[in-house]
């Protein structure tokens, strides 16, 4: 079932804290070690400028030695630091990303659909690219605090030296963080558009490739590719201006660090030339002019990286807190695997209305294909119960009181295009690993050669959507999936299309002999399947009018002969 919406981040702002929160410890371990490490590297400079001075006043080898050694402690203590600070916060950015990842993905997979405007390929996007994004905010805080003790500590001892010199840096660090503050907030809304425009488009390929074979076949895949060009320049002007802004920035922040340095080395020069401070105080002032540099590119860098995080957040937030398209009950199905449609109206449906009883292999034979997939959606309840007038009842209950799950556990409605997933023959008939049906499956749906014709056999390995394998063999592995369920009621819509006709008779004594008892429902213009049914019937102009035999039919129905016989 899905979450509580009490439990569910209510936006992107939500997202962010619940990442801090669930992190606090490896941020905070994380940040004392990033701490730690500016601190070290503030620090040189200012043991450089030490020495120097202790070393003019003593010139001995004991002051040279423990010089040398102090150094040594100050280099490892970076080294370490830096090494293990990271090691803690990139684990912990690394994990929260998975998380958000698995999360989203969650969303996807839940029996009842969110209402989304979103394309896969745009929640796909979503789940990867802005997950990571998202998380990034666990190292955005601690670098930003470590980088933030290195400029107090910098501004510290340049105030120690003479109050004007901490000052200096102060103000001026104020000063750059107002003026990138600016810039940030800029980043952030155009890379929230960029990733939109990047996700339509990768929406658009997902689309192309799933059509590619039938836009080529109607000669539709000139205008298809058009379109897609269309969208990817609109996400690469897009790029550009994000790009833009982000070099806009980087300069600024570079420019603007670049003058305070300078500010910080030219002030304390004059103030030693002045006789204000000593030799070994300008050798430390400007060495951290220097050295404040890093810290100060990364303390100005952080307000962007927050602002593309926040932007990844609110688009995460856009799956994560969609509502459901239905809230469905909370009762189970009868055991007797009946089904019953009445007067529903949706789509191309009109007042359609037919009951097929517990162990019944019905074949439907609709004259529009649209009204054949307008009935697969319903029986699959991707259609919510509330957007159709009629009543569906499975096990002789109303659709609309029952659980979802217990749904999905009785009624399996398989697709024409179910997706074949990368992997192995076996894990695509028996994702779950634990159907008793397989073999009888695989000799069902005729998959047979297929697995023969391999020497690993059920474990050869299928490509991604099934790449390496031709229309045929990938509609004979979705139908022995289907199969292997053993569901109380399989609907199979086109389940043969892609079959020649020696092999689709073949199926079809084998399905009606395979599910014998149990109930099925076809959803087909196959004569071979039409016939191997108890009974047929005529969906046209989305009503039954006709129902007998497929014999019967032939013989009694001309326009049923016209549109089945071949």
């Amino acid at each position: 079932m899905t979450t509580p919406d009490t439990q569910r981040p209510r936006s992107g702002s939500d997202i962010l804290r619940t990442a801090l929160r669930r992190n606090v410890g490896a941020m905070a371990g994380g940040t004392l070690l990033m701490g730690l490490y500016q601190a070290g590297e503030t620090a040189f400079p200012i043991a450089l400028g030490l020495i120097v001075e202790h070393t003019m006043r003593d010139r001995g080898l004991g002051a040279l030695g423990l010089s040398i050694a102090v150094l040594a402690v100050i280099i490892t203590t970076v080294s370490l630091s830096w090494r293990f600070g990271m090691r803690i916060l990139q684990k912990a950015n690394t994990t929260e990303a998975h998380r958000w990842r698995v999360q989203v993905a969650a969303c996807g997979l839940q029996p009842v659909a969110r209402d989304v405007d979103l394309k896969s390929g745009e929640v796909l996007t979503i789940a990867t690219e802005d997950a990571d994004q998202t998380a990034d905010i666990i190292e955005v805080v601690p670098l930003l605090i470590s980088s933030l003790v290195a400029v107090a500590v910098a501004a510290l001892a340049l105030g120690l030296a003479d109050l004007r010199l901490g000052l200096l840096v102060i103000v001026g660090t104020v000063a750059i963080l107002s003026c990138l503050s600016v810039l940030s907030k800029r980043i952030g809304t155009s890379t929230q558009e960029q990733q939109a425009r990047v996700a339509r488009a990768g929406a658009k390929v997902a689309d192309l490739i799933t059509g590619l074979r039938p836009l080529h076949g109607f000669g539709g895949n000139h205008a298809a590719f058009r379109s897609y060009r269309k969208v990817s320049t609109e996400a690469k002007v897009q790029a550009i201006t994000v790009a833009k802004v982000n070099g806009a920035y980087a300069g600024t922040a570079l420019a603007l660090n670049a003058v305070l340095a300078g500010a910080v080395t030219l002030t304390a020069g004059w103030l030693a030339f002045d006789g204000r401070i000593s030799v070994g105080e300008l050798v430390m002032a400007v060495g951290l002019a220097q050295f404040i540099m890093e810290p100060l590119k990364l303390f100005s860098e952080m307000p962007k990286y927050v602002m593309m995080a926040r932007a990844s957040a609110e688009r995460m937030a856009l799956v994560l807190t969609a509502p459901p398209v239905m809230t469905p009950g909370s009762e189970r199905p009868a055991e007797n695997g009946d089904v019953e449609l009445d007067c529903v109206h949706y789509g191309t449906l009109r007042k359609l209305k037919f009951r097929v009883s517990a162990g019944e292999f019905v074949a439907i034979a609709a004259y529009r294909p649209r009204a054949a997939a307008d009935l697969a959606s319903i029986l699959a309840v991707n259609v919510p119960p509330g957007a159709y007038e009629g009543t569906v009842r499975v096990g002789g209950r109303d659709l609309a009181d029952l659980s979802v799950e217990a749904v999905r556990e009785h009624v399996l409605v398989n697709p024409y295009d179910g997706e074949i997933f990368a992997g192995t023959l076996r894990s695509n008939i028996d994702p779950s690993g634990t159907s008793r049906m397989v073999p009888e499956a695989v000799e069902a749906s005729m998959l047979t050669d297929v697995v023969a014709l391999h020497r690993e056999g059920l474990d050869y390995a299928v490509r991604d959507r099934g790449a390496n394998l031709s229309g045929g063999q990938r509609q004979r592995l979705s139908l022995a999936r289907a199969l292997a369920a053993d569901s109380d009621v399989l609907v199979l819509h086109d389940p043969t299309t892609a079959v020649d006709a020696v092999t689709e008779q073949l199926i079809a004594r084998n399905v009606a002999k395979l599910r014998r008892g149990r109930t099925t429902i076809v959803l087909t213009s196959s004569p071979a399947l039409l016939d191997a049914a108890d009974r047929v019937l005529v969906l046209d102009d989305g009503v039954v009018t006709a129902e007998d035999t497929h014999r019967a039919l032939l013989a009694t129905d001309e326009a049923y002969c016209l549109a089945v016989a071949r």
